[in-house]
């Protein structure tokens, strides 16, 4: 009796997968082929599979950095201020962010006091977040039609930031502090583009860490020059004899050294070009540089720039009292 049972067993199972299978073919009668493998060449599959090998692995890594507790945590100082694309610049940048394992995000606001809307998109980013604020003072804030270089910009927004962390360092203990000790920190524009690797790279950073930056200064890319490991000089089509002549995007500081050297600063009233140097002078020497992505060779961090939004419509509309409606936030 048991074993016609099993028997019967087995042959139901056997006929529900046949006809599972059968059904399947049958879906498939009928459907577009995707045969673009069949009208590439070799060297393009073999390309398009190394591409996928690529992604892959990137994955895993991410996957198993993700699940450990004791790699060094990435603080990131955004300076922020209100305009009409601050929220759709803010979302793209922490859809980067969400991808990075064991990231805290330190969002400084332009503002006398933090903006509902600035308050509101951390609170449901997902994010372990500090939200600050410092207000720039009005004789360094530039007026409209001013030039984006006319004068440093988010200089007392990342020093809010160091502000936070030198507090924070001052009073952790124990496990806390060791944590501390491996961090880095990194200043990421809400503006600028950043591939995940950038952010691998530098979290392992002894002093000063330092890549290329591309479509900035009016060039392709800016770079450190790296010979025998060392940096010897920059690859910049403007005054290359600053003492570093690179941009924000292009370096970041373990927090352990910023702890230790509280006079590191950016001045606000540094001359144009001028503001990064400002704080890295107190910091290292050329000598101390530390070259990431294939020795500053991979551009991995792109200085783009949203094109601001013309509003002739609206204001047209807005003067007949048509507008749209401001509680729509955009």
């Amino acid at each position: 009796m048991r074993m016609r049972l099993k028997l019967k067993t087995v042959f139901v199972l056997y006929f529900t997968v046949s006809l599972l299978g059968l059904i399947y073919a049958l879906m498939q009668l009928g459907q577009r082929c995707d045969c673009r493998g069949h009208d590439m060449s070799k060297d393009q599959q073999i390309s398009q599979l190394r591409g996928e090998l690529q992604k892959l692995q990137e994955h895993i890594k991410t996957s198993e950095l993700a699940k450990k507790t004791d790699v060094p945590r990435i603080y990131v100082i955004t300076p922020t201020y209100a305009r009409l694309v601050q929220k759709a610049e803010l979302t793209r940048l922490s859809h980067t962010f969400l991808h990075v394992p064991h990231l805290h995000w330190i969002m400084v606001e332009d503002a006398p006091q933090p903006t509902l809307l600035v308050t509101d998109f951390l609170a449901a980013s997902g994010l372990t977040y500090t939200h600050l604020h410092q207000l720039t003072p009005k004789d360094r804030k530039l007026q409209e039609g001013d030039p984006s270089w006319l004068k440093p910009r988010g200089a007392e927004q990342r020093n809010e930031g160091l502000r936070w962390l030198r507090e924070m360092g001052a009073a952790a203990e124990g496990k806390e502090a060791a944590a501390l000790e491996e961090a880095v920190v990194y200043f990421a524009d809400d503006d600028n583009t950043y591939s995940l690797q950038l952010f691998e790279e530098m979290r392992y950073t002894y002093r000063v860490s330092v890549w290329p930056v591309g479509l900035v200064g009016g060039m392709k890319f800016e770079r450190p020059v790296v010979e025998d490991g060392k940096v010897v000089r920059f690859h910049t089509g403007w005054r290359p004899n600053r003492p570093f002549p690179m941009d924000m995007a292009g370096f970041a500081v373990s927090l352990r050294f910023i702890l230790t050297t509280p006079q590191a600063r950016f001045d606000g009233d540094a001359q144009m070009g001028f503001l990064e140097s400002s704080f890295l002078q107190h910091l290292v020497t050329m000598d101390d540089l530390e070259p990431k992505a294939d020795l500053c060779t991979k551009v991995l961090v792109w200085h783009t720039r949203t094109e601001k939004p013309k509003m002739k419509r609206e204001d047209a509309l807005q003067k007949q009292g048509l507008g749209s409606d401001p509680d729509v936030e955009v």
